[in-house]
């Protein structure tokens, strides 16, 4: 079996932390999995699918999507006062630091990035929010989309080096950027949040067997309250992990299919 946390390996420090973490989750289960690399341009859906993922975590959006479902471990509560201790993100809108742009309305007729249409908070999160406005203009908003950009560091450079405007950042990534690479985050400004939503959780393949599904589940909620993880928590801006019912993802869906009733299908 296999764990991977790509999603939040902001850079080699934040990846050797979640490698250390998931690491200590593995010994706690008493199981056998390999902590791999998955690194872009590689697929996040090529590892979703994989039918020997036991602890990866996974956007809500395709999770909510998918057909048959991967078993959902845990959520982790992020140590931002916004998430109120609870597992939640959103999407932070950010332009350059220097630019003119200081709020939503100031990048319509602007340059938008973002990762993916398959990404909740680099696509989907900024339709929802975007939906209202683009129906009294039109259906569009922007003079052009710049992308798929695949990753969030992606957006963070081509925000920085003017390919676009502006872009979409996960919150929780974009905290993890501040934690560990100060200077570059000071580049960017937030001009815009969209509403929170359930975080990215961690999840294992369908075929994994239940005794051991529980067992990861188990470690995984007692990485709060292990003394020898606080470093770790500290570094990757961490609470803890918490159980949450695969159900609470459906609202992503229902968000999206709503900007589709509103008559905005796509970002533009």
């Amino acid at each position: 079996m296999i764990a991977n946390a790509r999603m939040y390996s902001v850079n080699a420090a934040t990846a050797h932390a979640w490698r250390r973490l998931l690491e200590w989750v593995i010994g706690r289960a008493g199981i056998a999995c390999e902590v791999i690399d998955h690194p872009p341009p590689r697929p996040l859906p090529e590892l979703w699918a994989r039918p020997d993922l036991a602890c990866a975590f996974m956007c809500g959006y395709p999770y909510a999507r998918a057909a048959r479902r991967p078993t959902l471990l845990a959520a982790p509560v992020p140590a931002m006062e916004r998430c109120g201790g609870e597992p939640l993100y959103w999407t932070d809108i950010v332009v350059r630091t220097d630019s003119p742009l200081r709020a939503l309305a100031d990048t319509f007729g602007h340059r938008f990035g973002y990762t993916s249409a398959q990404s909740q908070s680099g696509y989907q999160a900024p339709r929802t929010l975007l939906a209202s406005h683009a129906c009294k203009r039109g259906g569009r908003v922007f003079a052009a989309t710049v992308g798929p950009l695949v990753t969030p560091r992606r957006v963070v450079e081509a925000v920085i080096g003017g390919q676009c405007d502006a872009g979409p950042l996960d919150s929780y990534w974009h905290e993890l950027l501040r934690a560990s690479e100060p200077a570059l985050a000071a580049q960017l400004r937030v001009i815009a949040m969209t509403e929170p939503t359930p975080i990215p959780p961690l999840v294992a393949a369908p075929a994994i067997a239940p005794a051991t599904v529980a067992r990861l589940v188990g470690a995984l909620l007692a990485v709060e309250h292990a003394d020898a993880l606080a470093p770790l928590r500290a570094q990757l801006r961490l609470q803890r992990f918490v159980a949450l019912p695969a159900a609470r993802y459906d609202e992503l869906v229902a968000r999206a299919r709503a900007a589709d009733a509103s008559g905005y299908p796509q970002l533009a």
